[in-house]
């Protein structure tokens, strides 16, 4: 049985600060480290002496949190910058408000993937998924049967949609309600793939 654990990153400063995330390089936030090792500990227990795999978005949030969990298991964490969570271009790093003001409504209909939110220099879902999708499928190829991988909010739910086998075309409707600080386990057997929401570490 394979186990694949979606961490997404726990509270960084842009929370706090109430800013576009993106690409947006915010730290952890004192309260988010602790939830960093928190999470650490849970997988420990969950795993504990067998082999894992860690990898990581390469932004801070994400990397911070995943050096601490991988601390846990004395293993190397593996960055990779297409696990980032998507691009909001010019309004990365804004306050919220900025954003909202100029994003312009995902359509109901029509090609929502290819749909441009307004910011110069964001990226559209379609990008995103274009990069997730290969980027899991990496990780998958390897023989390790405990992998841990740690990336945001969005950017995990499509990763999901990926893991589940739902074609690139099908996401434009697809969402998982992930919160900062949650683990999501990834099932493989012989014969299928399933997803359990944990919720919180």
């Amino acid at each position: 049985m394979r186990h694949i654990y979606l961490v997404t990153h726990p509270e960084a400063q842009h929370h706090v600060d109430g800013v576009v995330g993106g690409w947006h390089d915010s730290d952890l936030t004192a309260r988010g480290c602790l939830q960093a090792e928190r999470i650490a500990e849970v997988l420990a227990s969950r795993i504990g002496l067998q082999p894992v795999e860690v990898y990581s978005s390469d932004l801070s949030r994400a990397s911070q949190a995943a050096e601490r969990i991988a601390g846990r298991f004395c293993v190397e964490v593996q960055t990779d910058a297409r696990l980032r969570e998507r691009s909001n271009g010019e309004a990365d790093g804004r306050p919220q408000a900025w954003l909202a003001e100029r994003r312009i409504p995902l359509p109901e209909y029509g090609d929502r993937l290819g749909h441009h939110d307004g910011p110069a220099g964001a990226e559209t879902r379609m990008a995103l998924v274009e990069r997730l999708y290969p980027a899991l499928d990496d990780i998958v190829r390897r023989p390790v049967a405990n992998q841990i991988v740690v990336s945001h909010g969005s950017a995990s739910s499509y990763l999901i949609a990926a893991w589940i086998g739902m074609p690139m075309t099908s996401t434009d409707r697809a969402f998982f309600p992930l919160t900062s600080g949650s683990i999501t386990t990834l099932l493989r057997n012989d014969t299928l793939r399933l997803t359990r929401l944990d919720g919180q570490g």
